[in-house]
């Protein structure tokens, strides 16, 4: 069994803590002195902490896992915008989110021993993939595109742990880390020049930069009056041509390739291809309401920090 003193910092368990964002979500818990562990399908023996196994197909979770656990953290779920949405790909999307929190419900019920927290990842596109004069704020409702039923399936089955401990939902803008995500990606053409406008270029993008979102987490591990909803979005509101226009100037070159055909863009992704050539503004009050300060608030200075 594993101990864990009362006395010492809580003790957290990730989901998808492999990935970008858990990965640096990771190493800035135990910087800050928690006692994190990680579950995983195929556990490592040089992982940077304990990690336990489960399977989400076959149901199954190394109760080991569940012990002393004073705060779950779900960043579990395959790439959205990775492949094209065959039923095959939605139903993986749909598995690796909503059956893997269903799964831990379970077994935490099992267990009898309830976290303090459940915190879950979510996304911006809850709201759908739509471009608009509208702020979204928490209150709106989902959409009923793909990827909002998706969104809404993930936060229903984090809402489903409410009745037993509080739960958090942060709808995630698209992240802005060097060593992962979209950045590196839209970061190539543009040291070469190419950086254009996807589409019309009038979509908004909301982002985020990575280490406002790892202090988001923080915040709402260490806040107990953060609960339900939240944006998670940075202050300034930004279209995608003057994104591309902002990565130009990052690297100090010209911004006058004309704008990536939208037809070309849905041509190689298929339907995701809407998360890039759609989008709309979303609030972040309600995050700033409680207590939430950002690092980089302004995307010329979060580009700046990041490909620096």
């Amino acid at each position: 069994m594993l101990q864990h003193d009362p006395k010492l910092m809580p003790s957290i368990l990730i989901t998808g803590g492999t990935g970008l964002i858990g990965g640096h979500l990771t190493k800035l818990l135990l910087k800050e002195g928690f006692a994190v562990r990680h579950l995983s399908r195929s556990p490592k023996t040089d992982a940077p902490v304990p990690t336990f196994q489960w399977d989400i197909k076959k149901q199954t979770v190394d109760p080991r896992a569940l012990e002393n656990v004073d705060h779950i953290i779900h960043l579990s779920g395959a790439g959205i915008a990775d492949e094209r949405w065959t039923d095959e790909r939605m139903h993986v999307l749909y598995t690796s989110r909503v059956d893997s929190a269903a799964l831990l419900h379970r077994e935490v019920e099992k267990s009898g021993t309830w976290p303090k927290s459940f915190i879950s990842a979510s996304g911006i596109n809850y709201y759908g993939a739509v471009t608009s004069e509208h702020v979204f704020t928490e209150q709106d409702p989902p959409t009923d595109d793909a990827v909002g039923k998706l969104t809404q399936a993930w936060e229903e089955a984090a809402d489903a742990w409410a009745a037993n401990c509080r739960v958090v939902k942060l709808r995630t803008a698209v992240v802005l880390a060097r060593d992962g995500g979209a950045l590196p990606k839209l970061a190539t053409p543009a040291r070469w020049g190419l950086s254009a406008p996807l589409g019309s270029g009038k979509q908004w993008m909301p982002w985020i930069h990575i280490d406002d979102l790892m202090q988001a987490y923080l915040h709402a591990i260490q806040h107990a009056e953060v609960q339900g909803a939240y944006n998670v979005v940075a202050p300034e509101h930004v279209q995608n041509q003057g994104f591309m226009r902002a990565l130009a100037q990052a690297f100090h070159k010209p911004f006058f390739v004309p704008n990536v055909p939208g037809f070309a863009i849905r041509a190689i992704l298929g339907e995701p291809a809407n998360l890039i050539l759609e989008g709309s503004r979303a609030s972040n009050a309600k995050l700033v309401a409680s207590g939430f300060a950002f690092r980089f608030p302004e995307l010329r200075k979060a580009l700046g920090e990041l490909l620096q």
